[in-house]
Order: structure tokens, then sequence, then C-alpha cells
């Protein structure tokens, strides 16, 4: 609920009435003849079983959905009786009341799961324990290639011109420094509710246990690994005699500080022992230090204590410092700790909150945060859609130039907005209105009145310039209404409203609804006999005739027709190709009318919490590799009305989701309140 909620309620003098009772009675007033008078039960929610208050705290998560139905004005349905201002209100923070109560001394996080790395975090991993200086394997999920090295977050500034490449598109993107003879395991499938990184789907099975010890051993047979590339060669690969300590010394001292970094600074003398005595034995059999180190490597980064992340620690309610290290880098950097943060996390100074905080503002000033950039936006936006996106060549020819799509150029803009919002640390609301944008000059042309004046270079493919530019139009900025969203939320010969609607309640709100019901017929991509005088709305609205397809109608249908002035390809557009108006108009959250694309956005930002809420649960979503929970929920209003304070901006809002109680709560932690 939003803090202009609480204010009115307080305004009301009714925040301190018991809320249970209050609750009940406006169940009984308005809810139950749908939900549970008469056996009728929609949704199956059953409001007419619970009568006295205690009832409801023995049901947090239904006081949860109710919540968020109220909240986002899905209840009571449009065709039934309203509300009023001030009932609505009160129900909201009676209920919030409620469900707090009920999950007081139980505040039991979910856990953050054990789970393997994925192949974008190995590929880091690796690099940073062995210093290369190249890839090791191609990586086509990173969308962007950075010709010039125009990410510098320590300078707390974006350039003007960028120059990129497209890798997911471009065969030539992958045409790029790595080590000769490595090949990546298949790409790791993304969770429905998520990222790529979500434990639930980041299993270890003995055949892929074999392929990453097959990989372990292709890295260090590769003919690039050697000291051109590697740049612990000489410290670690390489024995110079006379070595005065004899090499037993030397072999478990050069271990034990290789490790410490592969195993994230746990590693006892037992374990140090078992490796080193394998380098012993197999050079006595005659095989050279270097031969026998590679080897013990290769075993190092195929064990499950490389390849696993999980709380390692037991009897406490927090992580301690080497897990928090751990959670920091594998979210900020993708990647293990660095020796500053190992450091700091094995004298315990890492638990301490300044200390904590200064190092947050550490990493998200350092080079490696471009692994973020690399992994979250893209898939926060589901910029991975566009791939396969094929608008109708006949119908959409200005989206092919040559033998190439503009889908290259336009999945850059949106991730270019979120890296300077990152890494210049503003409002989260640029995402949604942004004053400025990077545009190619291929964008520019495409883009046709919306685009903005400036220097033009058509037709590139592997290295294109984006220069950034002002927004002269406020139809363009931001993630929601650019070409690369508009396009991959299309079918090949239209607009997919519904599509573009569950997008936007998904991404921005992350809220997305239910999947619709098995037996819905889609809609085709032309119109049918008899058809073809009608608008898009006239035709989807046999959908909303159906009563288990209204309620999530409803709540999408607002969404996506607001873009309908984009064509399938991001093109504005005023009429249909049957020379009808396009018809936009709506009504967000049944509060909010707009008349015009603008209109639609000063709605959203009129409603810029719930969209700092939704941001801020992917974020702690990908933080914990997990689903959120009911005490998730909670703190993310915490973490909502902190970030409020320091104007919404990007950085406060991760230090927030890093300072928040489920990203230092070990798994199960329960909190007992006073």
């Amino acid at each position: 609920m939003s803090r202009l909620s609480k204010l009115l309620i307080l305004s009301l003098g009714i925040a301190g009435a018991a809320p249970g009772a209050g609750v009940l009675e406006v169940f009984q007033e308005n809810c139950v003849r749908c939900h549970g008078k008469d056996g009728k039960v929609k949704g199956k929610v059953n409001l007419a079983e619970l009568g006295d208050p205690g009832a409801l705290k023995k049901k947090p998560e239904l006081l949860q959905q109710i919540i968020d139905a109220i909240d986002f004005e899905e209840m009571p349905p449009e065709d039934e009786p309203q509300l009023e201002k001030g009932t609505r209100a009160k129900l909201l923070g009676d209920l919030q009341t409620l469900r707090n109560e009920a999950m007081t001394g139980k505040r039991v996080y979910a856990a953050t799961p054990m789970r393997r790395m994925n192949r974008f975090q190995y590929h880091n991993a690796v690099i940073d324990l062995f210093d290369l200086k190249c890839n090791v394997f191609t990586l086509p999920e990173r969308m962007i290639r950075d010709h010039k090295g125009y990410f510098r977050p320590e300078t707390g500034k974006m350039p003007d011109l960028v120059r990129v490449g497209s890798r997911p598109l471009g065969k030539s993107q992958m045409i790029e420094p790595r080590l000769g003879g490595v090949a990546a395991f298949p790409q790791d499938l993304r969770a429905e509710h998520g990222f790529d990184n979500q434990a639930d789907h980041l299993s270890l099975s003995p055949l892929l246990m074999e392929s990453f010890l097959k990989l372990g051993q292709s890295i260090m047979g590769s003919p690039d690994f050697g000291p051109r590339r590697v740049g612990i060669w000489k410290e670690f690969f390489v024995l110079n005699p006379p070595e005065k300590q004899g090499v037993e010394v030397v072999v478990k001292e050069r271990l034990v500080k290789f490790l410490r970094k592969a195993f994230r600074g746990r590693v006892g003398p037992e374990v140090v022992d078992r490796y080193a005595e394998f380098v012993e034995a197999r050079m006595h059999a005659g095989a050279s230090y270097t031969e026998a180190i590679k080897e013990v490597t290769a075993a190092v980064i195929s064990s499950p204590r490389f390849l696993y992340l999980y709380d390692q620690s037991e009897g406490s309610e927090k992580v301690d410092g080497l897990e928090l290290a751990s959670r920091l880098s594998f979210f900020l950097w993708g990647s293990l700790p660095d020796e500053e943060l190992l450091r700091l996390a094995e004298s315990g100074e890492l638990l301490k909150e300044k200390v904590l905080e200064r190092q947050v503002d550490r990493m998200l000033k350092d080079q490696k945060l471009k692994r973020f950039c690399d992994s979250f936006p893209a898939q926060w936006l589901q910029l991975d859609r566009i791939i396969s996106s094929v608008p109708d060549r006949k119908k959409f020819s200005k989206f092919y130039f040559s033998k190439y799509r503009t889908s290259m150029h336009m999945m850059m803009e949106p991730l270019l907005l979120f890296e300077t919002v990152l890494v210049e640390n503003l409002p989260v609301a640029q995402l949604i209105d942004s004053d400025f944008t990077y545009r190619s000059g291929h964008l520019e042309e495409a883009y046709g009145p919306l685009g903005s004046v400036g220097k033009k270079r058509l037709g590139q493919v592997a290295v294109m310039d984006f220069h950034r530019v002002p927004v002269k139009d406020r139809r363009t900025g931001g993630v929601i209404t650019n070409a690369a969203v508009m396009t991959m939320t299309s079918g090949p010969e239209r607009t997919q409203p519904i599509t573009r609607g569950a997008w936007l309640a998904g991404v921005i709100f992350n809220k997305p609804p239910e999947p619709p019901p098995a037996d819905v017929p889609s809609l085709g991509e032309k119109p049918g006999e008899g058809e073809e005088h009608l608008t898009l709305r006239e035709r989807l609205s046999m959908h909303r005739e159906r009563a288990d397809c209204r309620g999530c109608h409803e709540q999408i249908d607002p969404l996506g027709f607001a873009l309908e002035n984009f064509d399938a390809i991001g093109k504005w557009r005023e009429k249909y190709e049957n020379d009808r108006m396009v018809d936009m108009e709506g009504t967000l959250f049944r509060k909010h009318k707009f008349a015009t694309v603008v209109e639609f956005k000063d709605a959203l930002l009129s409603e810029k919490e719930r969209f700092t809420r939704g941001l801020a649960g992917h974020l702690l979503s990908f933080a914990l590799a997990r689903e959120l929970g009911l005490v998730d929920e909670i703190i993310l209003d915490e973490i909502v009305e902190r970030v409020a304070e320091d104007g919404d901006r990007m950085q406060s809002l991760i230090k927030e989701v890093i300072l928040s109680e489920p990203f230092l709560a070990k798994a199960n932690q329960v909190k007992r309140e006073n």
C-alpha cells in the first residue's frame, strides 16, 4: 500500500480501529456473494468460511492475495459495485495489519537454495580465478559487445558515443579472444518465474557433472592457456628452481592461496593436503610440475565445492562473512569474491553495516559491474524474445536491411538506457519515461518522426555507433515504448495487445497474469471473414465474454492497448490498414484515465511506487536465486519507503536490496519480533 493510502487512513481517524472485524464486515457486504455465499466460490477463494478475525490470521497467504487484488483495483470486478475510496484505504490498511500480525514471530525466510553456477557465472569465475586475458568460451546471451571500452562505472558517467555489437544476432560478434578448443555447455534455461540463475533450474546431474569435468580438462588443455593469456601463470603454474622451501612447501603455499579463492574462503588443511598429495604423486610418476598442477586445477574447477553456491555455516540466523561475500559478488559481479571481500569477510568486518555499504559502493564502481548489466536487464526485460521475432517481410520491409534485421539495433537501446540509469545513479522512473536515449543512425531512420536529429550512419552491422540524444517526444523515452519491446510483443503481421499487457504486468509491476485457459482459441493474425472493418480491440472483445477470462483482461487490456499506436515493429501509426482510428484509450487501475501514450506514462509515473516495488522484487529474486515468498513481500514495502528517501535512485535501490533482511538471512531464519 502506498504512503498516500496510509496517510488517508490516518486522516480518517480510523487507523487504530480493530482490523479483523472491519475486514469481515466489508467481506460480508461486498464480497461473499461471489466468494462463498450459497456455495458460489470464484477464483477458489471462499470468504464466507472466515467467521472470525482469528481465522484470517491463520491464512497470511490468502491475506496477501486479497491485498494484491484490492491494491491493484482488480476487485471488486468492473461490473460490481465498487468500494468507496475511504473504505478501500481502510480495508487495505486493516489487511496489511492482519498480515503483519499473522507473521509476528514467524518471519521465516525461504531458503536461499543450494545451486550450481550457471554457465555465465562459471565463465566469469574461471576468468577471475586465473586472471585470464580472454574469454573462456562464447556467450551469445551477453547481448552487447563493447568495442571501445565505454563502460567505466568508476567515472559515474556514460559517454555520449558508444561503439557496440549485437552478440546474439551477429556472428562476427562471436569472433573474439577466447581459449581455443573450449566449447561451452548448453545455455541454462530461464525459470518461468524469472532468471537463468534460479536454483530450481540449476541442478547437477551425473551427465552434467561429466560435462564439467571435460570442460575443466579442455580449459587446461587449450593451446591458449599459457603465459600470454593466464595472469597467474608465473606465480602458480611455473616452478622456478631453486625453491628454497622445497617443492612440497611451495605446492602447499600456492594451493592454499588458489583454493581459498576458488572455494570462496573455506579451505581446511585436509583439503589442501589432498590436492597437494595428488600433485606430488603425479610428479613422482614423471609428470612435470606444470602438468601436475594443471591436472589438479582441472579437478578444482570441476569440483562441487567450486560449482555449487550454498550457505555453509550452521547455528546462526544470519549469513556469516564469507557467505555474504559470495552473495554480494555473485549478485553484482556474477563471479567469485575478490581479495578485498574475502579479507573483510574473514575478519568479520564485512558484517558491519557501514563496511558493507562501502563495499557495495566500491563494487558498483568496478568494471566487473558490466556482468550484472550483461545478465539482469536483458532477462528482466525478456529481450531474448526479440531474437525469434520475424515480422512479415512484405508488410514490414523496413525491418530488414540487406540480409540483416533491425532487431540488431533495437535491443541495444533499452540496455544502454539501463546501464546509464545504473552508472549515473538516476531515478528509476527514467526507465519509464527517460529524457534521453541511445540511438544508432539506423534506428533514427526507422523511427521516422519519433526519431531525434543526430549523426547518422546507416547500415552498420559489425560495429554500431550509438549516440546519446535527448528525447524530444515523450512517446518514445523509457523501456516500455522502445522498438525492441514493441516488436518482440507482436506477431508477424499485427500487434498483440494481450501479450504487451502481460509483459507490462509482469516486467513493470512484477505481477504477471495467470496463463489463459487451454481451451481459449487464439486470435488469428489476419481478420476473419466479416471482421475486416473491425478494430483490433473490437476483435479481441470476444475474450472478455468468458467469465474465467474477464478478470485477467480487466488487468492487462488497458496496459496492452495503451501501446496500440505502435505497430508490430514499433513505428507510430494513427490508423489501422482498414482506415479505422487506433483506439488506445483506457484507465490504469481504474483511476487514471488516459487518451494518449504520454498520458499513459503520466499514469504510470503517478504509480511509481508500484514500479519501484516491482523492480525491487525482480532484483531480490535475482540476488537470492529463488522465487519470493510472503515475508519477502513485507520487506519490499520497507525497501520502497527507504529508497524514496533518496529520490528513488537506482544504486540506492540495489543497496537497500542488499541491506534487506532476506539478503542477509540464513536459510529458514526466524525473526522474533518484540
